[in-house]
């Protein structure tokens, strides 16, 4: 019997000095790792760190005068914290962060969602906006040999003048040319912007000029990519505006860290990050770039310009494959795999497999209880029934790989089902459905029936029940699928499909873009920017018309009146007036959120497997019976996020939460939401390996304050498998 779990109380109501103030990170503990045990697929720090006591003044004195101390790049750790003996190795523990009642006790960084509610009824973490605060950076030029960070003091800014500025300051990023004697390949520059502050009431996003000034002429030229990415970081507190730009040679990161009061924004950092050819990784592939390639493999001949702007959501297109091709989709999946898992793994009825019939314009159902037994099955199909996988990616690699792929490419939630269908049968009534669906023919032959959409279900938001023969018209598309071929159709054309010429059949399908739409997206934005506009605007709080009874409603419709007409009009301007608080990147990074616990977890290559946690440090040695292969990471290693898409950041209560998708299974939902909370210190830091991705930070040039948190932020990552390093680390400190 599964027990829910405890969850924490909610945090009381402080000012933002405290909350800042109580942000901290606790100190290097060298002798031992806490241990982190799995509880119901959340990761959960152990008891003996629950059972930590504040410290004595003492050893709190002490441990503040250690923090002084200065991080050597050469001994990869402080003087006080060295090994001492062989055996002796140093380690970072996950970064956890002080409890707002005391600097020494402890909360956990890792735990199960929670959501914080207001008093309305929104995210506690939307109720407020503010805007970004000005930054000008220049990237200037860097000795090769030089790993020194180039520090920049802001001015403060006062309160008033960040909440009566609502537009934001230009930011100028500006490309230095490089000396002329320099023949040494760089790096790929991105500026990433971004400013945690306090006191603005509205979210703005700054300007940004990007100038790219060309080489010298015995330099290598470089032409520049631009690109703006914006986040959002905001608390009961606050709700900064963050921005991003990336332009192609070396990635300089910028970020402003709060100190703890209003008035003041602390020093600028700039941060790069390299090209993993440059300093030799094997892993240097882009994961977003490989969706792009799987998807224009799907669809080859057609270019992705000419589907998204003739096909996509407007028409179906089919794919015809050459003969040459027919074996085009070959080791995707096949009838023999099919068997294969039926007889090695565990597939029940009705939750991975239906067996289905479609005779005299009825369909049936016809699943027994239970484990799907292969004899069973095969006797359904030689009567004449269909069989569907509904999740094949649980149960076969190859169709994992394809999808988790697609999946980086369109952003969503992209899933599949099999088709497996005797000679001369139709398993299916004619309907629609709520999805962009791609069918891929596998084996055999299959003739389609594809109907236009009844004109007030266009891209419909339901699939629709079994339809009759006598409610469709006139077929718009009829092909025959071969192996290799590709039928298309968005959501909403009505569609069926019957083997023919004594071929049994098997295709899969390929959905995307399921409760993807604008709608939905507003369903969340419009609710939550009406409760900000609530509670500080006036104008939305203002009685409605003593009259308006007399003028408006069903039976005044066709009245024109002044009182009819001052109402619309008044409707009018507070619908314009109420984007002005609408949280547009807080509700995409919520739906953000949800895609993290949809999403299917990455593949991971063996190379990626040896440069992070999934296999990468200690193991046991049963020749020496001891745990060897005892691996640390130091300042110096550069590190990168293990996928492009694999999380996503999200400002909710009085803090950040990382979200990821490393820790789900292959079956839909089976683990809850799963998520680390970060200090908001730790968001730039964070937010430049987002935007630095595919390329390589080193971690002593991580944005953060101190070289401690440096080391404990991307220990903790690195540990939940959201990390890889360049290189496979060296077990430096084995005997």
């Amino acid at each position: 019997m599964k027990t829910k779990p405890t969850k924490d109380k909610e945090p009381k109501e402080r000012s933002a000095r405290a909350v800042y103030k109580s942000m901290g990170m606790l100190q290097l503990r060298p002798k031992k790792r806490p241990r982190f045990t799995a509880v119901r697929g959340v990761v959960k720090q152990s008891k003996r760190v629950f059972k930590k006591q504040q410290a004595p003044q003492g050893m709190r004195k002490g441990r503040q005068e250690a923090r002084k101390k200065e991080w050597h790049p050469k001994t990869e750790m402080m003087d006080e914290y060295k090994p001492k003996g062989p055996k002796a190795g140093k380690r970072f523990t996950k970064s956890i962060k002080s409890n707002a009642n005391s600097s020494s006790s402890t909360k956990i960084n890792f735990k199960k969602k929670i959501p914080v509610m207001s008093s309305n009824g929104m995210d506690a973490s939307l109720e407020e906006n503010n805007a970004s605060g000005a930054e000008t950076i220049k990237s200037l030029p860097k000795s090769s040999s030089s790993s020194k960070k180039t520090f920049k003091k802001r001015k403060d800014i006062n309160d008033e003048s960040l909440v009566e500025n609502m537009s934001s300051n230009a930011k100028t990023i500006k490309s230095v040319p490089k000396s002329s004697n320099s023949t040494k390949k760089t790096s790929k520059k991105r500026k990433v912007i971004s400013s945690y502050t306090s006191l603005a009431e509205n979210m703005s996003s700054n300007a940004k000029t990007i100038k790219s000034v060309p080489d010298s002429l015995n330099s290598t030229k470089n032409t520049s990519k631009k690109r703006k990415v914006k986040s959002s970081y905001t608390s009961l507190e606050e709700n900064p505006a963050s921005g991003a730009e990336d332009t192609e040679d070396i990635v300089a990161v910028s970020m402003t860290l709060l100190n703890g009061d209003a008035e003041e924004l602390d020093d600028t950092t700039e941060v790069e990050a390299v090209s993993g050819v440059d300093i030799g990784a094997l892993c240097v592939s882009n994961s977003r770039q490989q969706g792009r390639k799987s998807f224009k493999w799907m669809i080859r001949p057609y270019s992705e310009e000419v589907f998204f702007s003739t096909y996509w959501e407007q028409r179906p297109l089919y794919i015809q494959r050459k003969n040459v091709d027919r074996k085009y989709f070959n080791g995707l999946f096949s009838t023999e795999d099919f068997d294969n898992i039926l007889r090695k793994q565990r597939v029940l009825y009705t939750k991975n497999l239906d067996i289905t019939s479609y005779s005299n314009g009825q369909r049936e159902t016809h699943n027994p209880v239970g484990q799907a037994h292969p004899p069973v099955v095969w006797d359904y199909y030689n009567n004449g029934c269909s069989v569907r996988m509904l999740n094949p990616q649980t149960f076969h690699r190859p169709v994992w790989k394809l999808l988790y792929s697609l999946q980086e490419y369109f952003n969503c939630f992209c899933g599949a089902n099999v088709y497996l269908t005797p000679p001369d049968t139709q398993g299916f009534a004619p309907h629609w459905d709520d999805i962009e669906a791609f069918i891929l023919q596998l084996e055999g032959k299959k003739h389609w029936r594809v109907y236009q959409p009844r004109t007030e279900e266009e891209l419909p938001v339901y699939s629709s029940k079994n339809l009759s023969q006598e409610e469709l018209g006139k077929p718009v598309l009829e092909v025959t699928l071969s192996p290799g071929d590709v039928l298309y159709f968005p959501r909403g054309y009505i569609h069926q499909g019957q083997t023919v010429d004594g071929h049994h059949s098997l295709h899969i399908t390929v959905s995307t873009y399921q409760r993807n739409t604008w709608g939905h997206y507003l369903e969340k934005l419009l609710p939550q920017a009406l409760s900000a506009a609530m509670a500080e605007d006036v104008e939305f709080r203002r009685g409605l018309p003593r009259d308006y009874m007399d003028v408006m409603g069903i039976v005044n419709m066709d009245l024109e009146s002044p009182g009819r007409q001052a109402f619309i009009k008044k409707v009018e301007e507070l619908t314009m007036r109420l984007l002005k608080y609408a949280p547009l990147d807080a509700t995409v990074d919520q739906r953000g959120s949800n895609l993290m616990h949809d999403a299917l977890p990455p593949l991971l290559t063996p190379a990626e497997k040896e440069r992070c946690a999934r296999m990468g440090g200690e193991v046991w040695c049963p020749e020496k019976q001891e745990v060897v292969n005892r691996v640390e990471l130091d300042p110096t290693t550069p590190v990168r996020l293990i996928r492009g898409n694999c999380m996503r950041v999200v400002a909710e209560g009085e803090g950040v939460n990382l979200y990821h998708c490393l820790e789900n299974t292959r079956e839909y939902h089976q683990e809850e939401p799963q998520f680390l909370e970060l200090a908001l210190e730790q968001a730039p830091a964070v937010e430049a390996l987002v935007q630095a991705y595919p390329n390589y930070i080193a971690i002593e040039n991580l944005p953060l304050a101190d070289d401690t948190e440096k080391m404990n932020l991307a220990s903790g990552l690195w540990e939940r498998g959201l990390l890889m390093t360049a290189h496979i680390q060296d077990p430096a400190y084995d005997d």
